[in-house]
């Protein structure tokens, strides 16, 4: 096996097991504790006030998080399609469509100000966007634009785990959380864009069987 395929087998393994470390982390201190125990003073309040849309989008992506990875196993895909399609639509419609939608209205009581506000407001209509076109393209027999439009999709999905290593990181360096958190809400998922087109746009035509983020 070529080195160059086991880095990549590597790393979508971990990326894999960070979404599921990260959806398990959603479900466990989202179901076990009260709006807000997970946050900063500064924005219990907030969390007290908005439980139902706040734990609705923590379940929602956690979900998308969960069944992301598997929606590029060529295994599954081939043998079991059925499941294959099943899983897409959970996906699309209580991960992206529940979690996009609750993002959006979220992102309105972001920390950070109107940069973080505009971040994640941005995150969640590209989010809801490219699921959308993932749908319609599958719906047209355009499987090879589907897969294209459902790796941007899994890569906005994955910002939830780049937030997550972002902020202790920026707090570790002694950057301030409310200098950070504006740039985290940009940093957390324009860089997956850029390398999800990176990936696609590759001198070479886009293997469909061999997309990142689930081991084969």
């Amino acid at each position: 096996m070529k080195l160059s395929t086991l880095s990549t087998r590597g790393t979508e393994a971990m990326l894999a097991l960070m979404a599921v470390a990260v959806a398990a982390y959603a479900f466990l201190a989202y179901a076990l504790q009260p709006a807000g125990a997970q946050v900063g003073e500064a924005m219990q309040e907030v969390y007290r006030l908005n439980p139902i849309v706040i734990h609705t989008h923590a379940f929602a992506a956690g979900l998308a998080l969960l069944l992301g990875p598997w929606q590029f196993s060529t295994r599954l895909r081939t043998r079991r399609p059925q499941v294959h399609r099943w899983i897409g639509r959970v996906y699309l419609v209580a991960g992206i469509v529940v979690g996009g939608v609750s993002g959006l209205l979220l992102s309105r009581l972001a920390q950070g100000g109107w940069v973080a506000q505009l971040g994640f407001a941005c995150l969640a209509v590209v989010w809801l966007y490219t699921g959308y076109r993932g749908y319609r393209a599958i719906r047209r027999g355009e499987r090879a634009q589907h897969r294209r439009w459902m790796l941007r999709n899994h890569a906005l999905t994955l910002a939830a785990v780049s937030l997550r290593i972002y902020i202790p990181l920026f707090l570790a360096n002694g950057v301030p959380f409310q200098e950070a958190y504006p740039v985290i809400a940009w940093m957390c998922w324009v860089p997956h864009l850029v390398i999800a087109q990176w990936w696609l746009n590759r001198g070479r035509p886009v293997d469909t069987h061999a997309l990142p983020t689930m081991p084969r």
